[in-house]
């Protein structure tokens, strides 16, 4: 039997196995297995290596933002109106075959866009080309999810569980569970809060399902058996999420409101450009936590207020809780002494700061060297 028709048969009894307290062991063990073999299914075939047209692209500007959908629901028209980039559009399906890149530039940042394939039905098991178009959305800081908004929550559902079954987890943040395996000495089982989902024989059938027997496991917080299985496994991708639903023109006024409210959801019609852009580039700055930071030269002029920074050096880009001396240049670290900061971060202007200063949008700073 194959990877694919074993990992069929264990979603067919996750689904015919009722939920209880008497199953959950069962239930537990079954989704370990299910893990277990779609990361089997993810390993690149060592056989033959990769012919034809190469599909990733060389990661640039600050930050990437990858744009996923099902075919013809206007990805391509979206990524022509954000950039500057022209991507092949048509009223048929599978017009994009390959990756397109583009940059939205918004408040002095580039930020690549990446127009993917359409992801068909199945994509994490290999079909189409959704195994490559997965494994580039791996990469990116931000997932756009393109939604035809006359399909009502069809196409979310769906395509959460394809990204969801390849390990990349949509707006969600990494479980937070301590697990590091020894050599010896069994299992070290201890939880800082009650646990109502996970007890101990359940984490010890787990661990056994992936041959360790001897491991420190520690709960910071109420989780499910698939967080456990999540940080075991080691490799999930947490990223947010953006959906964006198109064709709002289509449908109800009272539809386009429910939609609209939903979380992390933006409501658009193609032809609108600039309310497209606006709405969608706002977002993405929020998600991606991007700030501008301004560097000053020591002796150099600097007038800051609430509304215009004037200094005479172009805005560096970095994520927000970033060391900055790395993000500035990467020899700055070793040599830092101390750090002069104008701006909304700070108390008073200016006020001296160490490393761990966290610093706010159109800061500004001067470093002092040893």
């Amino acid at each position: 039997m194959g990877i694919l028709e074993k990992i069929g048969e264990i979603e067919r009894e996750i689904s015919r196995t009722q939920k209880n307290k008497a199953t959950e062991y069962h239930l537990g063990l079954l989704k370990a297995k299910l893990a277990k073999y779609r990361a089997q299914l993810l390993e690149p075939s060592k056989s033959a290596g990769a012919k034809g047209e190469g599909f990733d692209v060389m990661k640039s500007g600050d930050a990437r933002v990858a744009l996923i959908g099902f075919p013809s629901v206007g990805k391509s028209t979206f990524l022509s109106l954000m950039t500057a980039t022209a991507s092949e559009a048509a009223s048929y399906e599978f017009t994009t075959l390959t990756c397109i890149p583009g940059v939205i530039e918004y408040n002095g940042a580039n930020i690549q866009l990446l127009d993917l394939p359409g992801i068909i039905e199945g994509a994490s098991q290999g079909k189409g080309r959704g195994r490559q178009v997965i494994a580039v959305a791996r990469t990116a800081d931000v997932v756009i999810m393109m939604l035809d908004a006359t399909k009502g929550d069809v196409q979310r559902k769906l395509l959460e569980k394809e990204l969801e079954s390849v390990g990349i987890r949509l707006n969600r943040s990494k479980p937070n569970i301590y697990f590091k395996p020894k050599k010896g000495g069994g299992l070290s089982y201890n939880s800082m809060v009650p646990l109502t989902m996970c007890s101990e024989k359940l984490v010890q059938l787990i661990l056994h399902e992936y041959k360790i027997f001897n491991a420190e496991v520690l709960f910071r917080e109420d989780s499910t058996p698939d967080d456990f299985i999540d940080v075991i496994v080691g490799n999930r991708v947490y990223m947010p999420c953006l959906y964006v639903y198109n064709k709002v023109d289509q449908i109800s006024i009272e539809e386009v409101d429910r939609l609209a409210h939903e979380p992390h959801s933006v409501v658009i019609r193609s032809e609108t450009t600039l309310s497209v852009c606006l709405s969608v580039c706002l977002s993405l700055w929020e998600y991606l936590a991007l700030i501008c930071l301004y560097t000053k030269k020591r002796g150099g002029t600097h007038t800051h207020t609430h509304t215009h920074t004037h200094t005479h050096t172009h805005p560096r880009i970095l994520r927000m809780r970033h060391v900055i001396c790395h993000r500035i240049h990467r020899t700055l670290a070793s040599q830092f002494k101390y750090a002069l900061v104008w701006g909304t971060s700070t108390k008073f202007d200016p006020q001296r700061v160490g490393l761990t200063h966290v610093m706010e949008h159109e800061d500004v700073i001067q470093i002092v060297k040893k």
